[in-house]
């Protein structure tokens, strides 16, 4: 009977090994719960930077500008687009790109409009970077660094020299893309 008691106890061991076996195995194998819909995260607002308003409203306003170097020539502006020393360009922190200001050296009278495509300086005190050839036309280049007084204009022109002469294209916006079917050629065998 001992003999039997064992087999018994064995076969019960066994049995219970076996049943947590299965309920282990059985916990893993539990459906994940579903997850919550994903909630779009809230469109982001970029405060728009603060603008000089249209010349009509506005006085001149005297501020520290200084000039780029050509080092930088062919180095990407903000505006996309490469760094020539020649063109009548300027760079602002506060004006939009795109936008034309009109310059003058209060010590010379001499102006000039120059169109704004990239942002800076990042040099405390200074407002405007010049190019290097927009800088020559009021005289600057020599101290480097000179009060001036910026005027923003509405006209498209970028010198005195040549008010009809148009401003470089800035790159149009993608066409819109069709909401609509949209019909695809057949192909030929």
């Amino acid at each position: 009977m001992r003999l039997g008691n064992r087999r018994l106890n064995g076969r019960l061991a066994l049995a219970g090994v076996g049943v947590c076996l299965a309920v282990a195995l059985g916990s893993c194998a539990t459906q994940p719960q579903p997850l919550p819909p994903a909630v779009p995260p809230p469109p982001s607002v970029v405060p728009a930077p603060p603008t000089m308003p249209p010349e009509t409203s506005a006085k001149p306003k005297t501020i520290k500008a200084s000039y780029q170097s050509s080092r930088t020539a062919g180095l990407p502006t903000a505006s996309g687009e490469p760094y020539d020393p020649n063109d009548l360009t300027a760079a602002s922190r506060n004006l939009p790109i795109g936008s034309t200001v009109k310059v003058t050296n209060p010590d010379t009278g001499r102006s000039v409009k120059v169109r704004i495509n990239d942002r800076g300086p990042f040099v405390h005190g200074r407002s405007l970077d010049l190019s290097k050839r927009a800088a020559e036309k009021i005289g600057i280049v020599h101290k480097g660094v000179a009060r001036v007084k910026v005027t923003r204009v509405d006209s498209d022109a970028a010198s005195e020299e040549s008010e009809s002469a148009p401003l470089a294209a800035l790159p149009a916006a993608p066409a819109a893309t069709p909401t609509g079917p949209v019909a695809m050629p057949a192909a030929q065998n």
